[in-house]
């Protein structure tokens, strides 16, 4: 009997893997929704990242909104309408004659929380550089379960593209960038591009995915990494575990492939990675850039040894930061091809 189940589970985790892979789960248990509140979660803010943070780092600064001349603002633009729901983005645009490389800028909060509006003095200061920026809003899990939010920021990348001359955007040259859950959902769209298993038919359906740039601002790579530390439900339910409606040991297959080194092998994009000292924020990031060596796919690393996790909302880390997203940006997307 015992020899029975060995095997029958094997099948099982065998048959799991096999089943996320092609689009069809099969899990043992029934999934969790009891997150969906539908009602905002708004613990993860600016200012509390600053109160949480300024006890180790009292000298440090919240970033604030600023206008530049260069730059024309606009926002709550619908990009996406899902019947009674109409997802926004915000638009900065530099004032120019020639087409700009465009960003998409997706925010942090375990996928669970914080806002857009967070990286509007991001986006203001990248603009000024010369790049369109826009922050776009996605369903988070207090609203809609693992995949919704990749349909979204997929949508907004098909809606850049769809609105690109309205907007004056260079659509061959499109960078997604995010910071922490934002930027784990930068490598992960980036790294399946145009494959529709992850993506849906809503909005601009016949416009490509494809990016020729990602920014990884302290986002994991691997949700089951040994050195992740995503999954914990010991104490309370993790933010993984709300995303997914699974837990990590219900749905091992789920949160494997949802991670963005599951899908390494097919990036073609650039990734700059902007770490701080938290190590399991970047759980998977030399995996990840293995296999772009491989493929001799350009990828850097820049550290702030001494940072905090939300380092890219205080001084003294946002303006080095933004140099080297600028720096890092404009060298590969330079001459990269349409």
């Amino acid at each position: 009997m015992g020899f029975v189940i060995i095997i029958s589970l094997n099948m099982y985790k065998y048959l799991s893997l096999l089943l996320a892979l092609t689009g069809y789960l099969s899990p043992l248990v029934a999934q969790n929704t009891s997150g969906l509140t539908g009602k905002p979660d708004t613990s993860y803010s600016t200012y509390s990242a600053f109160r949480n943070t300024v006890r180790q780092f009292p000298d440090i600064k919240i970033v604030k909104e600023q206008k530049f001349r260069e730059v024309k603002e606009l926002r709550n633009i619908t990009y996406c309408n899902l019947g009674s729901r109409n997802l926004k983005v915000d638009a900065f645009l530099p004032i120019r004659k020639k087409k700009a490389p465009a960003i998409l800028i997706i925010h942090g909060g375990g996928w669970r929380t914080g806002n857009r509006a967070q990286h509007y003095p991001l986006a203001q200061h990248l603009a000024k550089k010369g790049f369109a920026c826009f922050t776009a809003e996605y369903r988070l899990s207090t609203e809609a379960l693992y995949p919704a939010a990749v349909y979204d920021l997929k949508a907004a990348l098909r809606w850049m593209k769809a609105e690109g001359s309205k907007y004056r955007i260079d659509t061959g040259r499109i960078a997604v960038l995010g910071f922490s859950a934002g930027g784990e959902l930068a490598a992960f769209i980036g790294s399946t591009a145009n494959n529709l298993q992850y993506e849906d038919s809503s909005c601009h359906a016949n416009y490509s995915t494809s990016v020729q740039a990602i920014v990884d601002i302290d986002g994991t790579l691997s949700f089951v990494h040994p050195e992740s530390g995503e999954g914990d439900d010991s104490r309370s339910t993790s933010a993984g575990t709300y995303w997914f409606g699974y837990s990590k040991k219900e749905n091992p297959a789920l949160w494997a492939d949802a991670s963005p080194l599951a899908h390494a092998k097919e990036n073609k994009a650039p990734v700059l990675f902007l770490n701080s000292s938290v190590n399991m924020m970047h759980a998977g990031r030399d995996d990840f850039r293995r296999e772009l060596d491989k493929k001799n796919i350009y990828s850097e690393v820049q550290t702030f040894p001494e940072a905090p996790h939300s380092f890219i909302l205080f001084e003294p880390w946002f303006k080095p930061s933004v140099t080297y997203i600028d720096t890092f940006l404009k060298k590969v997307l330079t001459n990269n091809p349409r």
